[in-house]
């Protein structure tokens, strides 16, 4: 599999990052399960599986686009559930969300102009 080029992002993470930016300031961060229903939602569709949403949040993560951390014990177990994984976009993950919004708004204008 080819390996793509630095800086781009796939259409899942720019899919998250847009939700994410979405749901933070309401909430503060969002969690997995959430997200996931956030993003069929928006598109009408099943939710996405959670092995391809998982690992797109642990490679932003990892990449610094995506803060995580777990939620207290004592939330979960309160509520009779498993512990949370909490995610926030930084602000690194903002403006390359930013970024790739603009240069998607670019390519249209172009492809509008050739036309």
């Amino acid at each position: 599999m080819p390996r793509r080029r630095p800086g781009v992002l796939l259409p899942i993470e720019l899919a998250i990052l847009d939700a994410g930016l979405t749901i933070q300031p309401r909430e503060g961060s969002f969690f997995g399960f959430a997200l996931a229903r956030t993003l069929a939602e928006r598109d009408g569709s099943a939710l996405i599986s959670h092995g391809t949403l998982y690992r797109a949040l642990n490679r932003m993560d990892a990449a610094g686009l995506l803060e995580s951390e777990w939620e207290a014990p004592e939330l979960a177990e309160a509520d009779g559930r498993p512990r949370r994984r909490l995610y926030r976009v930084t602000g690194a993950g903002e403006a390359a969300f930013r970024a790739a919004a603009r240069a998607e708004q670019r390519g249209a204008v172009t492809g509008e102009a050739l036309a």
